[in-house]
């Protein structure tokens, strides 16, 4: 359990991976085996492999990887996802996001903000957050970065900034709550301009790289890759020419998301500004009261793990990382084995999915099994649902 009324005067900040949005949109496990232990590849993984070994199927590897990924992340929208599992996880997100906005609300500092860090590219937060300011019931910013009119442009210092009301005489200054929104591994809104990033949330136009046509090659590939009881040798080789390759790849380079074989951009435009969110990230960990809340996250950005390391000498930083079962429970206390600063959280009678985070980990105690519902005052009991959480 994190005790948020411990934490919400503190400087927050949360880091989110794939795991949110898992029913939503698939991550990078596949299913074809490894040969060792039962392992199944995770398709960095494997890209890594084919990479090495100059293997023809590395290609039609990150084929797969669009078609099922990146592909499903630009054409979400919200009004078509009204059956399960993913009206589930936009749920979750909103329920997190009136969390997290009830918290910064109540801080006593003028500047009312939290900070979201992400490494998924979709669009639930902005989706989502664009939801509740429609319903009009809570006045917030969900500060992406960017600033601008026709071309909104993406910058580090954006995150610095917030809004305030001020009375008609100046007599009163009040700051309206505010999420910062920090995609740390891109994001499909975005795309390059000149020297720029721009964002545009707009995608009803945008053309997809493969064709009913490519799809249809693809797909014997793709079935091996999703079949439990497959190995590597089961897994065919495409019948795409040399140069049907070569132009999807081209296509590829230029989508702004972190390449899964060695977690970098392709662009420089969109590394530079992945070191300078690293930066922000290593900024905010390094303040005198920060705290940090993972979830759905495995540390497998070397980049993201050595910067929270780095911080944990920071001896007022807090960090939770909530764990999505024992095994991996087990995997976080290895990893962050020695450092007082970090507790690693697990629920004792079942899997942490994003339902179980917002109604058992970080939830107001009497709003457990009812998200909308205000909160309680500063200082009440948090032993939401009695849950009994490893730490």
């Amino acid at each position: 359990m994190i005790s948020i009324e411990d934490i919400y005067n503190q400087d927050i900040n949360f880091l989110f991976g794939s795991g949110a949005s898992f029913g939503l949109l698939p991550t990078l496990q596949l299913q074809v085996q490894t040969g060792v232990d039962n392992r199944r590849y995770t398709l960095e993984e494997l890209a890594t492999k084919f990479e090495l070994e100059k293997d023809r199927r590395l290609v039609p590897l990150f084929m797969h990887y669009y078609a099922n990924c990146i592909r499903p992340a630009e054409e979400l929208r919200l009004d078509a996802l009204t059956t399960e599992p993913g009206a589930s996880v936009i749920k979750n997100y909103r329920t997190f996001l009136l969390t997290a906005l009830e918290m910064v609300k109540r801080r006593k500092a003028l500047d009312r903000r939290c900070n979201v860090f992400t490494t998924n590219y979709d669009g639930c937060f902005p989706l989502v957050a664009d939801a509740l300011i429609k319903e009009g019931h809570i006045d917030f910013v969900l500060n992406d970065g960017a600033r601008g009119f026709t071309r909104r442009i993406v910058q580090a210092r954006n995150f610095g900034s917030y809004l305030c009301h001020a009375g008609v005489f100046g007599r009163y200054q009040s700051s309206i709550p505010q999420i910062n929104l920090i995609h740390l591994h891109g994001s499909v809104y975005w795309s390059k301009l000149e020297a720029a990033i721009r964002v545009d949330y707009d995608l009803n136009e945008k053309p997809g790289l493969l064709d009913a046509g490519a799809r249809a090659l693809l797909q014997p590939f793709s079935m091996a890759l999703n079949n439990p009881a497959a190995t590597l040798d089961d897994v065919p080789d495409t019948d795409f020419t040399d140069d049907a390759l070569d132009e999807f790849w081209a296509k590829y380079e230029l989508i702004p998301i972190v390449n899964p074989t060695k977690w970098k951009f392709h662009e420089t435009v969109y590394e530079e500004h992945y070191y300078q969110m690293l930066r922000q990230l290593s900024y905010e960990l390094e303040k005198p009261n920060p705290v940090l809340i993972t979830f759905g996250f495995s540390f497998a950005d070397e980049h993201i793990f050595n910067l929270v390391m780095r911080s944990l000498s920071n001896p007022r930083l807090q960090v939770f990382v909530c764990c999505f079962n024992g095994a991996e429970h087990a995997s976080m206390e290895h990893k962050f084995k020695g450092h007082r600063n970090v507790k690693c959280l697990a629920l004792n009678d079942g899997v942490m999915n994003f339902t179980a985070f917002n109604e058992k980990v970080l939830a107001w105690a009497h709003a457990a099994n009812a998200p909308d519902a205000p909160p309680p005052a500063p200082g009440a009991s948090s032993a939401a649902g009695g849950a009994e959480v490893t730490a």
